[in-house]
């Protein structure tokens, strides 16, 4: 047997056959004890889940924002771009943002209402009901926009790449597998799976890191690492010729291919924006710390959440290191004459990797766990579909139904989203590179609910009215920018017409700019129609306000390890960008 097989061979098909059933069982196991436990089925259960112990919640947070966009994306973009898409994904610091500074106050606001919240609720009691609703509708689109047709096309190209599996095989199969999991799962099930192929997919992207620079280091990996760098200084050609690198993580030249993607500073500002809706704002990832068991008192239920964002953050330091660079390493091991390795399609990067570097047995332990993350993530989006549109339009229209109705409406939500998400693909694939596109749609959206949270949270002077008007004016607003990227190849393609250049400065200006700005202007004009309605009333600022027994309770739920945990996420990542400045 060829153990140095490039291509799978009947070892790897056995032992992944025989490891999904395995993890099958692992998955129903917990799932048959839980449910005797909880003793019959509840909705609430089925889509928050119940008080996990935090290194689940770390884990299961992790695993919700590893998706095929990632061993797709993040690896094809490291391969063309290098490291300057990190900025996306050393954000280890901003999970912290949701432990320590929002959990809080989210959790204050279950025990005002005397349950878990979903984000819209939120909004609804913060400021109106229609706020809240808005954003369930915003939240749904970008479910539509940005994780189901991205995950549906991504991973099928992985599947391809890996498999060799023709391409919509592997799509439609994906969505297949995941909706049977995610009916029969539940939350339990994406904590349980989350749980299982963690240490999976951590321990298989390192392989594929270390076996990539040895490689390309002729057997030391040292050398491998710096071949990678001195590859990397060689690209990104500009006009006059010059070789910028894609080795930084700022581009400040305005001759440098890479600026208008990276601007300088406003990399930064532009992807904290985005992260602090991703991580702190998002249901898709607060869903995973709202849960908690009963009779528990604030304290205990915060100190895990927090404790669980903690462990997330460490967790959240990797992708860069499991995705980002093993492309970096694929373009310049294709580029090493002799190596035999080739690399025709930089969406191909991770696995062609996998294939290449991996020895036979190992290449079917870790393509278990890349099958359960992409399951595991697209179910954790399928649930929080099923959460929302259950929970903030179902049961207030249709009080008292049974709760397998609503567990079935939320499944039915869950179906419509997906056929949305396919029909979407054609016209994603023509709005550029797919990790570019994903975050490029997420700037259009992240502005207005930063907006609404923090103003929301911070200030009891911004009204009810100002919150519902600056949700749906900047939705608006970027519904009209992504218009306008999609008839402008995203403002590349020159328009002549009075309409287009008078209005040249909206469609034209570099893509972070405009997010900084449309946040800036929410803000502002949420501000201005504070002072023209009707001020909050003392119900709906009553739960952003921090009594002295909520303080002694805040006090008692984090000491010094809780602290100094957290201050090691930030040091990393600051080491991170100094050294990839």
């Amino acid at each position: 047997m060829n153990w140095k097989s490039q291509e799978f061979i009947w070892l790897d098909w056995t032992i992944m056959a025989v490891g999904i059933l395995v993890v099958a069982w692992a998955v129903w196991r917990s799932i048959q004890k839980h449910n005797r436990l909880m003793q019959g089925a509840d909705s609430q259960d089925y889509l928050f889940g119940k008080g996990e112990p935090w290194y689940i919640i770390g884990a299961a947070i992790f695993a919700a924002n590893i998706g095929s966009e990632h061993l797709v994306g993040l690896a094809g973009t490291g391969a063309k771009a290098g490291v300057g898409m990190a900025h996306w994904e050393m954000q280890g610091w901003m999970i912290l943002i949701l432990g320590w500074l929002f959990v809080p106050f989210y959790q204050l606001m279950n025990n005002k209402l005397g349950k878990i919240i979903t984000m819209p609720d939120f909004l609804k009691n913060r400021y109106t009901h229609r706020t809240g609703s808005w954003l369930s509708i915003i939240t749904l689109i970008a479910y539509v926009l940005t994780k189901v047709s991205v995950t549906a096309f991504t991973g099928g190209i992985f599947m391809q790449s890996l498999l060799g599996l023709p391409f919509w095989y592997g799509a439609i199969g994906l969505i297949v597998l995941t909706g049977i999991f995610t009916v029969l799962g539940g939350m339990k099930g994406v904590m349980t799976l989350s749980a299982i192929q963690t240490p999976i997919l951590i321990i298989g992207s390192f392989l594929v890191l270390f076996l990539g620079l040895s490689a390309l280091g002729g057997g030391n990996i040292a050398h491998g690492w710096t071949a990678m760098i001195d590859y990397s200084e060689s690209l990104s050609v500009g006009a006059d010729g010059v070789r910028y690198g894609t080795n930084h993580m700022f581009h400040f030249e305005t001759g440098d291919p890479l600026y208008d993607d990276y601007p300088g500073f406003w990399v930064f500002i532009g992807a904290s924006i985005i992260g602090l809706w991703y991580w702190a704002t998002d249901q898709h990832i607060v869903q995973r710390v709202l849960g908690q068991r009963n009779g528990e008192s604030s304290d205990v239920v915060m100190k895990r959440a927090r404790r669980g964002t903690i462990a997330a953050g460490y967790f959240k330091l990797l992708p860069v290191f499991m995705f980002l660079i093993p492309g970096m390493i694929a373009a310049a091991l294709a580029a090493l004459p002799g190596s035999g390795f080739s690399l025709t399609n930089p969406d191909t990067a991770f696995g062609s990797m996998v294939k290449f570097v991996l020895p036979a047995g190992v290449k079917g332990i870790v393509t278990i766990g890349f099958i359960s993350a992409l399951v595991a993530s697209l179910a954790a989006f399928f649930n929080s579909c099923a959460t929302l549109y259950t929970e903030d339009f179902y049961k207030p229209i249709f009080k008292g139904k049974s709760e397998a109705r609503y567990v079935l409406v939320g499944r039915i939500a869950t179906i419509v989203v997906v056929i949305l998400g396919i029909a979407w693909i054609p016209v994603m694939m023509s709005l550029g590179s797919l990790y570019s596109y994903i975050q490029g749609i997420q700037s259009l959206l992240a502005p207005a609910m930063v907006a609404v949270f923090l103003l929301g949270i911070f200030s009891k002077r911004i009204t009810p009215k100002a919150g519902e008007f600056g949700l749906i004016t900047g939705f608006l607003i970027g519904m009209m920018r992504l218009l306008t990227n999609i008839f402008t190849n995203t403002g590349k393609d020159l328009k002549t017409g009075w309409l287009w250049e008078s209005t040249h400065w909206f469609w034209h200006t570099n893509w972070l700019i405009f997010e900084i700005w449309l946040l800036v202007f929410i803000m502002l004009f949420m501000a201005v129609v504070s002072f023209f309605t009707p001020k909050p009333s003392a119900q709906q600022i009553e739960f952003i306000t921090i009594t002295g027994d909520y303080k002694t309770l805040m006090k008692q739920s984090w000491n010094k390890w809780d602290v100094i945990a957290s201050l090691g996420v930030v040091l990393i990542c600051a080491l991170f960008y100094i050294y990839f400045w």
